[in-house]
């Protein structure tokens, strides 16, 4: 039984194949049909992700010039040869596999898509050239610029706009002409021998429906669908071949008409992606400050350590100073001990210092997507240059020696002078032109206020949902089964009218209530913003007055710290002062010296925050700002 199945079946290939060179129709249909296969498969994997790049990447720069009035370049692809892995690789850093260097590293699995992809992207300019055995010492500029490319944040931000933007053009998909074709062949036999004794029937079929479908913005649907069918029954030569076109047309003319209604998602999708180009923009400037400051911030550590050094030291000379003085019997042991003491608290505090300098450089490193372990230094003229800002104080301070002396006898009237606005910072401006340049550029505010117009839109389309339904159409169908040609004379024409009154509502009634819920929510968050925006800026003014004075208390403290350590070294040589006097003038020393740097580090960074809350720190793609300049903006006004 089963060979003569075999030899069956092998009779019917063969009677399939010759039939089918017999028939012209069924030959013709097979090479539409093979066509439609081939064309569908022409396009490859490749092929579609390069078109979802393109198509995304025009939505983005349209949407740029919409949102900030101008086109930087955007990208997704990161270089393979980012700073994370060339330290990975040229420094010998442990890594757990090929995911710590990236995709281009992972081997392919089994029906992987594409070969070769992805891979490696060369980047052209190396922000920092990496030596061999040598630590890679970062300016601040160049760390801006490799956060930038190696934030783990900074790349899943610009992914985000990537996706919105693919959202996007799915919603404007829906308002294409969408074409789509499915065709078909089928071949059956029946082994059981029929009424004429052949041991078999067979019979096959082909068939190819194809469809254009568009939606207009009015709402209406427009449907154009035709279908060619060939049968053939082999074993007894026949065959018959069909024809059908089928066009169709929907118009809705109250619920969900109107152009308004129908391109909603379309509208709300295009929002969405200006939102999203919003948000990294102000995470651009909100990173770039982190960055700064965490960089200034590691360097005051490095000064600490620097200083708690060089106090060490001090604290080990006293001690040796005062064991020689005890052993010549001019010095008790009491006083020793406590010079003893006073340096082995020194010695903690150094190690204290150097171990949280570390620990603050490693936070750093991850702040910037790079490895921990990486051996990596900060540029200390960074904070060099910051000292060069207090010269301006320098000055005004010695005026103020000079006055506090001529009123410094004890019968004179106390009088107590608060900050003043004197030999102020280019950043210290009026508090209401700073809240005003806040509300013109702050781009999350303009996106909280954006979101109450987004609240607006929906409650129409939720009060045109109330609305009864009424829609009419119509149909035209021509040819059919045995119709080899179409024929207008022939077809069925259709008209459609639907009315629903609106009877039942209620998921729609409570659907358009909560929708004023969220309006009154929505505007209450721009209200709330408009108050942090106020709070946030007034606190950063407060913040630069305040740092601005300590900047001038702790540059006098240090001089006198320092004038007081001398005096007390030389009384003590003249046996006219104890030792604990010196271990106190050195502790008092060492706090304003630190003082110091921690006070002139809170300005800049008050700088940098008053001007990101402001939103007037630009930051362009490579991750490089440009500060803001009251000046310069008052001169572009004139």
């Amino acid at each position: 039984m089963k060979n003569n199945r075999k030899i069956s079946l092998q009779k019917f290939l063969k009677m399939a194949v010759r039939k089918l060179t017999q028939r012209r129709n069924c030959v013709i249909l097979s090479f539409m049909v093979t066509g439609m296969v081939l064309q569908s498969g022409c396009q490859s994997p490749a092929d579609y992700r390069k078109e979802a790049d393109t198509t995304a990447s025009q939505i983005i720069r349209a949407q740029q010039q919409q949102a900030l009035g101008k086109i930087e370049d955007f990208a997704i692809s990161r270089p393979s040869d980012i700073l994370r892995r060339r330290l990975l690789e040229g420094q010998g850093l442990p890594y757990s596999g090929p995911a710590s260097l990236g995709t281009d590293k992972l081997e392919p699995i089994e029906h992987w898509p594409e070969d070769g992809y992805p891979g490696a992207i060369e980047q052209l300019d190396p922000i920092v050239i990496l030596e061999p055995d040598m630590p890679v010492k970062l300016t601040l500029m160049q760390a801006l610029q490799i956060g930038a490319r190696n934030s783990f944040d900074y790349q899943t931000r610009k992914e985000d706009i990537f996706r919105a933007a693919l959202d996007l053009d799915l919603k404007a998909n829906d308002f294409r002409t969408v074409f789509s074709g499915r065709p078909s062949n089928r071949i059956e036999s029946n082994l059981e021998r029929d009424t004429t004794g052949d041991d078999m029937t067979s019979s096959t079929s082909t068939s190819g429906d194809f469809e254009l479908q568009r939606q207009l913005e009015n709402g209406a649907t427009i449907t154009f669908n035709i279908t060619m069918a060939i049968a053939n029954l082999l074993t007894a030569g026949t065959s018959s071949f069909g024809s059908r076109a089928d066009t169709s047309i929907s118009i809705p003319l109250l619920r969900g008409s109107g152009r308004h209604i129908v391109t909603e998602p379309l509208t709300q999708a295009q929002r969405d992606v200006v939102y999203t180009i919003y948000d990294f923009e102000r995470f651009k400037k909100t990173y770039a400050v982190d960055v700064a400051s965490d960089y200034l911030g590691v360097l005051g550590q490095l000064d600490g350590v620097k200083n708690n050094e060089d106090n060490y030291r001090r604290s080990i000379a006293s001690a040796r100073r005062e064991r020689r003085r005890a052993d010549a019997g001019r010095q008790t042991e009491v006083d020793v001990d406590q010079a003893v003491q006073n340096e082995l608290r020194a010695r903690n505090s150094w190690i204290r210092a150097t171990e949280g300098y570390k620990g603050g450089l490693d936070s750093f490193k991850n702040l910037l997507g790079l490895p921990t372990d990486a051996n990596i230094e900060l540029d200390r003229s960074e904070l060099e240059g910051l000292n060069d800002r207090v010269k301006i104080f320098l000055s005004k301070l010695q005026d103020e020696d000079r006055a506090t002396e001529q009123d410094s006898t004890s019968d004179a009237e106390i009088i107590l002078v608060g900050a003043d606005m004197e030999n102020t910072g280019p950043l210290e401006i009026d508090e209401l032109r700073a809240i005003e340049l806040a509300f013109e550029n702050r781009l999350d505010f303009r996106k909280s206020q954006g979101r109450v117009y987004d609240a607006q839109r929906k409650v129409v389309v939720l009060a045109d949902a109330l609305r009864a339904e009424l829609t009419i159409g119509g149909s035209v169908v021509l040819g059919g089964e045995g119709e080899e040609k179409i024929r207008t004379d022939k077809g069925v024409y259709s008209s459609v009218f639907t009315f629903d009154p609106a009877l039942e509502r209620t998921a729609e009634r409570n659907a358009y209530r909560k929708g004023y819920i969220a309006l009154e929510q929505a505007t209450r968050e721009v209200q709330i913003f408009e108050d942090r925006i106020k709070l946030n800026v007034r606190n950063k003014l407060r913040d630069l007055l305040e740092s601005r004075e300590s900047v001038q208390i702790q540059t006098k403290s240090v001089k006198l710290a320092e004038k007081r350590v001398r005096s007390v070294n030389l009384f003590l040589e003249a046996g006219r002062q104890q030792i604990r006097d010196l271990l106190e003038a050195q502790d008092d020393l060492l706090e304003a010296q630190n003082d110091f740097t921690s006070a002139i580090v809170s300005y800049r960074v008050a700088e940098l925050e008053l001007q990101r809350d402001m939103g007037v720190l630009k930051v362009d793609e490579k991750g490089l700002w440009q500060e803001y300049s009251p000046e310069e903006t008052e001169n572009e006004k004139e």
